[in-house]
Order: C-alpha cells, then structure tokens, then sequence
C-alpha cells in the first residue's frame, strides 16, 4: 500500500493525496448487497440538528456481516473493495454453500484466501473465533461486546486491540486508545487488524474534495459578530476574550467532559485510555 501524492499544479492540488493499494479489486460492487442510503444531512423535521453537514456525492450502502455467523462454513475471499461509507476496506466473501456476504477485510487479507468463522477456528489472519481460543497478545478486531451481538469495537481503519488476559468467564483487551477494556470471553473477534492503517495520512487538499464527502464549510466563532457567538465581536483580529472556549450556546468547549459519571458501561472499563 502506498500514498499517491499529487504534484502541485494548482492551489487546490497542493499535497492532496489518496491510497493506492494494490489489494483493491477493480470489480463492482456485488448488486445483491447494496442498500439505498437515505442520508438527512444533520436535520431533523427540516430544521439543521447537526451542523456543516450536507450535500456530497450519492452513495449506496453496502450491507456488511458483523456478525460473520455462518459457523464451520469456510468462504473464498473473492473482491477487496472501498466502501464509501467506512474508513476500512470491504472484502467479499464467497461461502461453500453459495452465499455471499462482505465482512471487513484485515490488514494483508488476500483475494482467493480461504477464511472461516468457528468456536476454535485457526489463528490465522481473517478468521474468526472465540476470545477464550484465542492466544493472549494476539492482535484482534470487530470484537463482540455482547456474546451473539455481532462486532462493535475496533472496525475503524488501522485499528486493531490486543488480548491481553482470558479468565474462567472474561477477557481484558487494550483498545487503541490505551483504554483496558473488560468483554466476555465467549464472544466472538477477529483475528488481526483492521485494513486501510494510511487512512489517517491523507490530506484531503481542497474545499471541494470535502464537499464531495458531505461536509459543508464552517465558520470560526471568532470571525462572527457577538450575538451569533460567544467568541464573536471585536476590532480586527483579536483572542475569544475568554476564560475558555464555549460553543455557540454558550456551553464549555474543547476539553470538557461529557461522559456520564453513572453510564453502564463504567463497569467494564478497567483502566481509562491515556492521555495524549
């Protein structure tokens, strides 16, 4: 895999870059697992409820197993292709039974490889097995948090988490984040890292390229007027004249914690993630 860099023709191309991987297929997407994706660019009722969203280019939504529920049943990697709607890459999967299915595709997965979702499957990049089979300080991915839940953590591009302890009925894993998180042993996980690890060194390069992906401009509170924003007002070019920053409603900014002090999920969380 490697980072194409665009040569510096015009302003807006200046260092723009994309991914050029050799892993991607040039074949279209498979017609059966395609969705229609209705996307409400941030409003609700018609009113903006998030903002600098809108616009960009049609996409369709491909329809990925997180579950990877077809046990014992061993499938042919047959396409790695791009999703629009993900960082990851996606890998169509070509079961022995005639099924197809996309799963997300870990780093260094092959086309024509064969992988399999089983209880004790082999460890063996892209399979799929139970935490308590897998060795510890194994590299893991699109783990389940809740036994038959399908995969929740760890399915962004690059990432991946270490088993770090298996007990009679847990497992501890250390998030990317540096977070130690607890999870049951009995779920299912996928053996390796997510694909696409360059997805965090593109530089998208030009407003338009971010238009495309759907984000519409922001504008600096600073450059408003004060009764559009706290930080607004001001001759020239000055500071926000606060202690700290605030959003546009006047709430704290920028560094303010917003977790629940009594979510359900503390309980699970051994060690909080570092600081950086």
């Amino acid at each position: 895999m490697a980072i194409k860099i665009y040569k510096r023709n015009t302003a807006a191309r200046r260092n723009m870059s994309i991914v050029k991987s050799a892993m991607i297929s040039t074949q279209k997407p498979q017609k059966s697992l395609l969705a229609k994706r209705i996307r409400r660019a941030g409003r609700s009722l018609g009113k903006i409820s998030v903002r600098h969203q809108g616009g960009g280019a049609k996409q369709r939504y491909r329809m990925i197993d997180f579950k990877q529920d077809k046990i014992g049943i061993w499938g042919r990697v047959a396409s790695i292709e791009r999703d629009p709607v993900r960082s990851a890459f996606i890998a169509l999967i070509n079961y022995s039974d005639g099924e197809k299915r996309y799963i997300l595709a870990v780093q260094d997965l092959k086309v024509d490889q064969q992988v399999i979702s089983k209880e004790d499957a082999p460890i063996k990049i892209g399979n799929r097995a139970k935490v308590k089979n897998i060795p510890i300080g194994t590299i893991i991915c699109n783990v389940e948090l809740f036994p038959g839940k399908g995969g929740q953590a760890i399915r962004s591009a690059g990432s991946g988490a270490t088993l770090t302890a298996v007990d009679e009925k847990n497992a501890q894993i250390k998030m990317p984040s540096g977070e130690i998180h607890l999870i049951s042993n009995e779920g299912y996980a996928t053996i390796g890292q997510v694909s696409n690890f360059e997805h965090n060194s593109i530089t998208v390069g030009k407003a338009g390229r971010k238009r495309h992906m759907g984000v519409r401009p922001g504008v600096r509170g600073s450059a408003m007027n004060p009764v559009d924003h706290p930080h607004g007002g001001g001759e020239g070019r000055q500071g926000i004249g606060l202690k700290h920053p605030k959003t546009p409603w006047g709430k704290p900014a920028l560094g303010k914690k917003t977790r629940k002090r009594k979510k359900y999920s503390n309980k699970f969380i051994i060690k909080r993630r570092s600081k950086r």
